[in-house]
């Protein structure tokens, strides 16, 4: 029994250190606080951990851990709302790569940024799923919803962008 659990949480481990980056995406995306970003991306793990025995190896691994962890950040969002602190600030979009790179920035991308910080949090997920070059299949598997209506939140988040960026 020890040996099996063991293994169970080399290979979780393993998994978890090669897509971290995605976790800390998704924290980036929803929060701009340092000290919650740390939070939330422990609670990611946590609640990854404890759903692991729930993944069957039916979808990809990052598939599944784009699934969690969106959830999780989206319930953090809401109980952050709730207790009237809003860490992820709806005029702009901080990332920390974006943040280094701040000096040679081009003004098109910084636009960019701050449009996609007016999206809703599902369409947040949606772009930046989209932007990681996944497919609408892919997509709709993490988010929940079919490819179709994947295909539809695209065009009216392009829509959305469009507009934003033209005005």
């Amino acid at each position: 029994m020890i040996l099996r659990k063991n293994k169970v949480e080399a290979e979780f481990l393993e998994q978890i250190t090669e897509a971290q980056g995605i976790i800390h995406k998704i924290c980036r995306m929803y929060c701009d606080d340092e000290e919650h970003r740390k939070d939330l991306f422990q609670e990611i793990i946590i609640q990854l951990w404890k759903s692991y025995g729930s993944f069957k190896g039916e979808a990809k691994f990052s598939t599944w851990l784009y699934r969690v962890a969106l959830n999780v950040a989206i319930q953090d969002l809401r109980k952050t709302k709730k207790e009237g602190t809003l860490f992820f600030q709806t005029n702009q979009f901080i990332d920390r790569e974006a943040q280094i790179a701040e000096g040679n920035e081009d003004q098109n991308l910084k636009l960019m940024h701050k449009a996609i910080a007016n999206l809703n949090r599902i369409e947040k997920a949606i772009i930046m799923l989209h932007l990681e070059d996944k497919s609408n299949e892919e997509i709709a598997k993490i988010i929940g919803i079919t490819q179709n209506y994947v295909r539809v939140k695209m065009n009216r988040i392009k829509g959305k962008l469009r507009k934003t960026l033209t005005n």
